[in-house]
């Protein structure tokens, strides 16, 4: 700036002059930094990847691999996670271990390579992942519990029970009750598996499938009450739950609502048509309405789907034998014994179908293993005095008759109005009474 002066008397006037204004200099443009080649189109990878385009990124995948060499950690992971989606678990496990070798303190890179191994039922070598990925994160919940998943199928319950309780403790999931409960299942604990789920359904109320499977257990312990009452909560929070409804439809089918129950199972049709379960029980629906011809059809179905279910096999047997076509009902009895060769009423219903074959010999042999098997089953003795009676071992029919009527007396259950009918024919008949 300049400065001039001028002299007013004794006095002199200072004056600045005005400055020009000063241009900033240019600043050098801001270059962006260069990524690294190897990270280079990860966000594409992964916006390829939440959107579901798996054929671009797979695309993308391949590029970046063949760029880098192989030594691109995320292109590996996410074509690992493609691979596994397609069901490619061995390239996929490729994938991942490719991915960990790059990064061995990548906790997630083990995770989802000991989720490979156990996908591939090797449950050892998943184990021994799982072990490795617990050092770097001793209270990881996800990693207990998958640890318990594989001793399950190791059959080593007791540490498969452990690892379940402190991934409970660090993070209460449905998933590990759930396996919890299975394990207890496997072991034949009813008590345990019935509290493990109890306590689920507290810390889950809404959850439905929780809700069945215990409705389920109180229904195979004879608790009917409750049963149907978890199985209803569960239909209200889950209305196309077939388990749920199929428990739930049993029960109404047991107190002879057949048409409310087939009510109920048209839903679950529509949910899973190719249930067996589900045919069996329309089945039997039919069969308590009488409608023989349709009870059987629906049957058939249910074995087609199932064929190595003997409660399916009994039932078609046992309406075959209503229906008075004893060589099917031989054929669908005899598969349902080599399934279920310890449970007496089988053997009974042999020894009908055999009677009406025209087989005493045979049909004396099943009666009598049926009494083996089950020594107080009234009809048992009841169909085996018939049968005695009708080939003229008269004798023997009432000692069979007056056995029948020992244990009938001590049974609870009640009695079927053509049994009592039967009876009273066959009483006087062998000089017993009535």
């Amino acid at each position: 700036a300049v400065v001039s002066t001028q002299s007013t008397g004794d006095e002199e006037e200072v004056r600045i002059a005005p400055q020009e204004p000063v241009q900033p200099a240019p600043l050098p443009k801001a270059k962006l930094p260069d990524l690294p080649i190897i990270e280079k189109n990860n966000w594409l990878i992964h916006m390829l990847f939440v959107n579901k385009d798996f054929d671009k990124c797979k695309q993308v995948i391949k590029d970046q691999i063949d760029m880098t060499d192989s030594s691109c950690e995320y292109a590996l992971y996410v074509q690992g996670m493609i691979q596994r989606s397609e069901a490619l678990i061995q390239e996929s496990l490729e994938s991942f271990q490719a991915a960990a070798m790059l990064n061995p303190n990548s906790l997630e890179n083990l995770k989802q390579v000991g989720r490979s191994l156990y996908l591939l039922a090797r449950h050892k070598a998943a184990l021994d992942i799982y072990a490795e990925a617990a050092k770097l994160a001793p209270q990881d919940p996800e990693l207990l519990h998958n640890q318990g998943v594989c001793l399950v199928y190791l059959t080593e319950y007791d540490q498969a029970e452990e690892c379940f309780k402190k991934a409970l403790i660090l993070q209460k999931t449905e998933h590990s009750y759930s396996q919890l409960g299975k394990m207890h299942l496997l072991k034949g604990d009813m008590d345990g598996a019935l509290s493990i789920y109890r306590k689920a359904v507290e810390h889950f109320p809404e959850n439905s499938q929780l809700l069945s499977v215990l409705g389920l257990l109180y229904l195979q312990m004879g608790d009917t009450q409750k049963a149907f009452e978890h199985l209803g909560n569960a239909m209200t929070y889950d209305p196309q739950n077939v388990k749920a409804i199929i428990g739930a439809g049993s029960i109404i089918q047991d107190h002879g609502d057949f048409d409310v129950a087939l009510t109920k199972y048209r839903v679950a049709a529509s949910v899973t048509p190719e249930s067996h379960a589900l045919w069996n029980n329309i089945g039997m629906c039919f069969f308590g309405k009488k409608k023989y011809v349709a009870a059987i059809s629906c049957l058939k179905r249910a074995h087609y789907l199932a064929p190595f279910e003997w409660r399916t096999c009994y039932n078609l047997g046992l309406a075959h034998l209503t229906m008075h076509q004893y060589a099917s009902a031989f054929h669908f009895i005899s598969a349902a014994i080599n399934l279920k060769p310890k449970f007496a009423p089988l053997f009974m219903l042999l020894g009908v179908a055999l009677t009406h074959l025209d087989d005493p010999t045979n049909a004396k042999q099943a009666y009598e293993q049926a009494i083996t098997i089950e020594p107080d089953n009234p009809m048992t003795f009841l169909n085996y005095a018939i049968m005695l009676y009708n080939n003229g071992d008269k004798s023997q029919a009432a000692a069979q008759y007056s056995k029948f009527e020992l244990s009938n007396k001590s049974n609870k259950s009640e009695s079927d109005p053509d049994v009592n009918a039967l009876v009273a024919k066959l009483g006087p008949i062998l000089h017993i009474g009535s």
